[in-house]
């Protein structure tokens, strides 16, 4: 394996083992006041607190349990929806086609962040769920643009009308042929859209639209350390590496993933 691949599982790893940890261990209560105000780093406290005195490793743990969680849902909503219509877009008539792209086009010239902000601001409270809903919903435009565009390569392909002459159903033939050749690029293209949904719920929960107090998202705590910046740098920056560094990780990921499935790309 690459360096490129390496060093974004070592960097995704720390943090999906942070967020197992927090299942059955954390090193405090997360809402309970444990030392001073604004404390700085030290044995008790290896990050320091926060204004009211609640410990920020803890808190910065369950931020990547609560990433983890949004990347993992937003991709698999936005996959399933996705996925499907780009795959039946794919089979469509013209007209029909045509429709969907320019429906698909519309939707990815608006930034992601924009159409989560009027999903989880048309929901009836802002809370983690409909944040994870929220991005996977628009995640899915990109998702199928991108499906669409694979299947209709796949489809023109001779073992494709191979299996179709032998008498294969087209529910045999997606399954079968077309997703397992679609699926590594599309497993690059998760990855990728796993490191966007990241950084968009931290700009949600930054906004007051994320994950609502308990959950100690990592851009509810940049939110709440902005007015503390310069006493205590800390509050803001430990959050703000553990978001950069899941973000880079996690497109590492990517890269090495794409390096590892086109053979064109191994010895670069």
């Amino acid at each position: 394996m690459s360096l490129t691949l390496w060093g974004g599982i070592v960097l995704v790893g720390i943090h999906i083992v942070l967020g197992l940890l927090t299942l059955g261990w954390l090193p405090y209560d997360p809402n309970a006041f444990t030392g001073g105000r604004l404390d700085g780093a030290s044995l008790s406290h290896w990050i320091g607190t926060d204004r009211l005195g609640r410990d920020l490793f803890t808190q910065l743990m369950i931020g990547s349990r609560i990433a983890l969680q949004v990347g993992i849902g937003a991709v698999a909503i936005g996959a399933l929806i996705g996925v499907t219509l780009g795959t039946l877009s794919a089979f469509a008539s013209k007209w029909l086609d045509d429709a969907l792209a320019a429906t698909l086009d519309i939707l990815i010239a608006f930034p992601t962040l924009l159409i989560a902000m009027l999903v989880v601001a048309a929901s009836d409270t802002a809370n983690l769920w409909s944040a994870i809903v929220a991005l996977g919903i628009a995640l899915s435009a990109i998702v199928a643009r991108l499906t669409r565009i694979l299947v209709k390569r796949v489809l023109v392909m001779d073992y494709i009308t191979a299996a179709r002459t032998s008498g294969s159903s087209w529910a045999k033939i997606v399954l079968i042929h077309i997703l397992p050749n679609i699926w590594p690029t599309l497993s690059v293209n998760f990855a990728l859209q796993f490191g966007l949904a990241v950084i968009a719920e931290a700009s949600l929960s930054y906004l007051g639209l994320g994950a609502p107090p308990p959950n100690a998202s990592w851009g509810r705590m940049l939110q709440e350390a902005q007015g503390t910046v310069y006493s205590a740098p800390l509050g803001a920056i430990a959050p703000g590496l553990a978001l950069v560094s899941l973000a880079i990780g996690v497109n590492l990921l990517a890269d090495g993933l794409r390096d590892q499935i086109d053979p064109t790309r191994r010895n670069r």
